[in-house]
């Protein structure tokens, strides 16, 4: 759903909840492996994050009137896709002894698991590698400030930030591989890859263009792939949400 709230009288906020297409590489080292109370593990790495947009729909009727309505869209940037975020190494420590099986799996904030888990290897190996495609929920907001209404369309400034929801990662250590037939004893540490509320900003943008003469102005965010999230939002008439 998108929200909307108008502040100050010279910008209106709009957001809303969306997924946010994700790619992480992570790096895993062990080492204790037969040592009580378990294995020593080292992660680090980095999450790089698709794009998130915006659209702003021009047009010179409101949405349902039965008369012509010309319509211009303008498309801006609210997070480059490619945006990465890295993490330092983290040093969990558990598990089952005597050189277990350890296996990965991410986590949302509220430790709902996002992917099965990943099976990295024996511990003795020592160093594991991984990519990783997951999803993470992310809250988008834009302030949208109107400067003008010229006969060449609205000149209008962007600014905002989207606050990602946070990833965690678990390790699950075994004596036996999951999925055999023999007694399974396992255990798990968990760290914290991106903290709950982390944010990216997005600095002021300027954007001009749509139909000249006062037009209706919506909004609507658009997800990694370009598609669009919820339905457009009806910001108001140009010269009613130009800065005084």
């Amino acid at each position: 759903m998108l929200a909307l709230a108008t502040y100050a009288a010279t910008a209106t906020q709009v957001g809303t909840s969306l997924g946010i297409q994700a790619v992480g590489h992570f790096t895993t080292r062990s080492s204790g492996c037969d040592n009580s109370p378990g294995p020593f593990i080292t992660m680090s790495g980095d999450v790089s994050l698709g794009g998130v947009g915006l659209r702003l729909v021009f047009q010179n009727n409101e949405k349902g009137t039965h008369t012509h309505i010309e319509e211009t869209n303008i498309e801006v940037t609210v997070l480059p896709p490619g945006s990465s975020i890295s993490f330092a190494k983290q040093p969990p420590q558990g598990g089952v002894g005597g050189n277990p099986w350890i296996y990965l799996q991410l986590l949302d904030a509220n430790g709902n698991a996002i992917t099965s888990p990943i099976l990295l290897g024996r511990c003795v190996q020592g160093f594991f590698e991984n990519t990783i495609n997951f999803l993470v929920g992310a809250l988008a907001t834009a302030d949208v400030v109107v400067n003008d209404c010229s006969n060449k369309g609205p000149t209008i400034t962007l600014s905002g930030l989207v606050a990602l929801s946070g990833i965690n990662a678990r390790f699950i250590f075994t004596n036996n591989q999951v999925g055999t037939h023999t007694h399974v004893e396992s255990s798990s540490v968990s760290v914290v890859i991106i903290p709950a509320g982390q944010s990216i900003s997005f600095p002021k943008q300027p954007v001009l263009g749509g139909v000249g003469g006062n037009p209706w102005i919506y909004v609507q965010f658009l997800d990694s792939n370009g598609n669009p999230v919820g339905s457009k939002v009806l910001l108001g008439r140009c010269v009613q949400l130009v800065q005084p």
